[in-house]
């Protein structure tokens, strides 16, 4: 079995807080730049063509984009575009397209007929030279740098500060650029928590199901986690917000059932302590990443987040532990973490 520590994934997870020091250095004038057409062209909202990790982003984007900046961010459905033939009218909007690789046909045609129609398009990619790139206004590079494994780890949280960047270039307070400026260090000290995580995941070694709960900005949280124990551990795993798991889910729990908390401090404190507490009193397992020591109390697994993020920027870090667990898990079921089965690295669907 290939030693963790030589794997791409190993070092690609690890490179996070360079990419992502790097990204904010080289590309704040790229989202200054967008920010400045978003303004004088009156965007009133905004459409993000994404699939699989990169749409993860574009629910954090719904949230960033909505709360702090006030656009109504939807997430397109491509196939209207690329098999139906029938796209809808964009009106005055931002269309973003998201893409690892720039590659797939059904985003680049989101892209190209919101160009058609005479909307103002921007791409995240790694990828400036791509098809998708192409149709972009404005591109902003992620600045990732080669990703060889297939689960995509660092472009993701580098997608997730892009849109940041953008938020914090439609505000303008200093106090959001600095926030930012300080997430790659407290990216460094989550990559701390390696060494907790080696050692609860073979508790799980045998899980066969279990649950991601995130709220608000952490709603991309669980469905990101859940994507990278999908693909890496091959374990049935369903995201959920808070909300929605107790309109009918809550009925899966039994004694035992994993459920894991993605909980940072912030607006979502209190509701997700008393969500939590019903976990325990249907004698779920849970494992709880947070900063908040009293709903860390209640996790028969807590995986306490060394250094707190403003909830805003909270998932850019908050996702760290879960990738950490599903590379971790994977090791420990002795998976090709590099090249999980079935799966390639880029995906092109029409």
């Amino acid at each position: 079995m290939t030693q963790l520590t030589n794997t791409h994934l190993y070092r690609e997870i690890h490179q996070q807080p360079a990419v992502l020091r790097q990204l904010l250095d080289e590309e704040e004038a790229t989202a200054a730049a967008l920010a400045d057409l978003i303004r004088a062209r009156g965007v009133e909202h905004v459409v993000i063509a994404a699939r699989g990790t990169s749409d993860n982003a574009g629910r954090y984007a719904q949230y960033v984009l909505g709360a702090r900046n006030g656009l109504s961010v939807g997430l397109a459905a491509p196939s209207l575009f690329s098999i139906y033939n029938r796209p809808p009218r964009f009106g005055n909007a931002l269309v973003i397209g998201i893409s690892q690789s720039g590659q797939s046909p059904d985003i680049v045609a989101v892209l190209a007929e919101a160009r058609r129609q005479g909307a103002l398009t921007a791409v995240l990619t790694n990828r400036p030279a791509s098809p998708l790139a192409d149709q972009g206004d404005v591109v902003i590079n992620l600045q990732a740098g080669d990703e060889r494994a297939v689960a995509a780890t660092k472009t993701y949280t580098a997608e997730l500060a892009a849109i940041a960047l953008l938020s914090a270039a439609l505000s303008s307070p200093a106090e959001q650029r600095a926030e930012l400026a300080a997430i790659p260090d407290a990216m460094a000290a989550t990559l701390d928590m390696d060494g907790a995580i080696a050692a609860a995941a073979p508790r799980y070694r045998y899980m066969q199901r279990c649950v991601i709960i995130g709220r608000g900005y952490n709603y991309a949280t669980a469905f990101e986690m859940a994507l990278k124990l999908k693909e890496l551990t091959y374990t049935i795993v369903e995201p959920y917000s808070s909300a929605d798991f107790l309109h009918g889910p809550l009925a899966m729990i039994e004694p035992g059932f994993p459920v894991v908390v993605v909980a940072p401090s912030g607006q979502m404190s209190a509701e997700a302590l008393d969500f939590t507490r019903t976990l325990r009193e249907r004698q779920a397992e849970v494992i709880a990443i947070s900063d908040d020591a009293a709903l860390l109390a209640l996790a028969r697994v807590p995986l306490a987040l060394p250094a707190p993020a403003p909830e805003w920027l909270s998932p850019i870090t908050a996702i760290v532990p879960g990738q950490l667990l599903a590379m971790r898990l994977a090791h420990t079921r002795d998976y090709d973490i590099d090249a999980p089965r079935a799966i390639r690295k880029v995906t092109e669907t029409v």
